[in-house]
């Protein structure tokens, strides 16, 4: 597998794999597809993204970072997420990509990341440990999906 910086091209596979976490309901409170032009939005220039292709070239996973707080003096700190595709799971993919997203936020001047992850999502929970992360509690009854209350763990890195 090969690691590099996601680019606005990426756009249309980024946005197939973030629905599928959308769709599979383990990830993200999100319940509304996104197209790839919601996703070159995220292209800011502030915050990383990377992207983990196959030998092929094909794109199994992504992670990246968006803006924590609009206050200034969260300015170096960054929310990330991290989704594989189906088909790529479980194979070291959303390892490879935390660990290049972490190298990205440090050099972009990031001090901290932060997440919040479904309780009951341990295959989540477990790469973030791997990959360096602390659970700092647990929000009760963050959000509904479906109706249904969740709670999230709430995760951070300090960053080199």
């Amino acid at each position: 597998m090969l690691l590099r910086p996601a680019t606005a091209a990426d756009a249309d596979v980024i946005a197939r794999i973030y629905n599928e976490g959308i769709a599979d309901r383990i990830a993200t409170f999100e319940t509304r597809p996104r197209t790839g032009d919601d996703v070159r939005g995220w292209f800011d220039g502030r915050h990383p993204i990377v992207v983990v292709e196959d030998d092929g070239g094909e794109v199994l996973a992504f992670a990246g970072t968006s803006s924590y707080r609009p206050r200034a003096c969260y300015d170096g700190i960054a929310e990330f997420s991290v989704y594989v595709a189906r088909t790529a799971r479980r194979r070291g993919a959303g390892r490879l990509a935390m660990a290049g997203l972490i190298e990205a936020a440090a050099q972009a001047g990031f001090w901290k990341l932060v997440s919040r992850v479904f309780v009951e999502n341990l295959a989540s929970r477990r790469l973030l440990e791997a990959s360096g992360f602390r659970e700092v509690g647990v929000y009760e009854r963050h959000g509904q999906l479906d109706g249904v209350w969740r709670d999230v763990v709430i995760v951070e890195r300090l960053l080199p």
